[in-house]
């Protein structure tokens, strides 16, 4: 697993799906100002870097919690990743909208699903987690059994890390936060004196930057 967030972290940074710039900080949507921004759904652009990541999901899923019944995707991004996880295990999709649809049947879930179906869930990003636990308590209501999370990166905020474990939900990423930023330094996308901006933001993502 060290081999492959190495690896993936370094495919993120190549194709700009995670762009760094502790001087000249993001805003997320939440409010928080952050040194660093993540959009997975880049990835999909490139067919070596998608199919990297395609194949290192089935293969957690595999090795982490066997094969379940279907493969869910956390819309949006994680739509397309758990499509393409879906049709290499020969397996059902369905994705978990984060609102129901305001119109026609108003489904929260869009496939088909039955109670006491296990599945896996497919998310690209994971921040505190709470999105991501929607989704998964959205599946457990419609009586089906989430055997765990499966993403592809994740900030490893000890928040995430809690709510998870409250909820009772095995979760693996790919690749991680430290091991992006070691990659950046390692492949030059970030200066000495910028890693301690880094390190100090993932200790305290709330405060940092005010």
């Amino acid at each position: 697993m060290e081999d492959t967030a190495s690896k993936i972290a370094e495919f993120l940074l190549q194709v700009k799906a995670v762009k760094l710039q502790p001087e000249q900080p993001f805003t997320w949507a939440s409010g928080w100002k952050s040194p660093v921004y993540c959009d997975n759904r880049i990835t999909l652009s490139h067919p070596r870097v998608r199919t990297f990541i395609r194949q290192e999901l089935v293969k957690l899923i595999g090795q982490r919690f066997g094969r379940p019944d279907l493969i869910a995707g956390v819309a949006t991004a994680a739509i397309a990743q758990g499509v393409l996880v879906a049709e290499a295990m020969g397996l059902p999709f369905v994705y978990v909208r984060s609102t129901p649809k305001e119109h026609g049947m108003k489904n929260l879930i869009e496939g088909e699903v039955h109670p006491g179906m296990s599945a896996v869930v497919i998310e690209d990003l994971i921040s505190t987690g709470k999105s991501s636990l929607n989704a998964v308590n959205s599946l457990r209501a419609a009586g089906v059994i989430v055997k765990g999370m499966a993403s592809v990166f994740t900030y490893g905020f000890p928040e995430a890390a809690e709510n998870f474990r409250k909820a009772g939900v095995p979760f693996y990423s790919l690749s991680n936060y430290e091991t992006l930023v070691r990659i950046a330094s390692l492949a030059k996308f970030i200066r000495a004196d910028q890693i301690e901006h880094l390190k100090r933001w993932r200790e305290n993502p709330a405060e940092w930057g005010k």
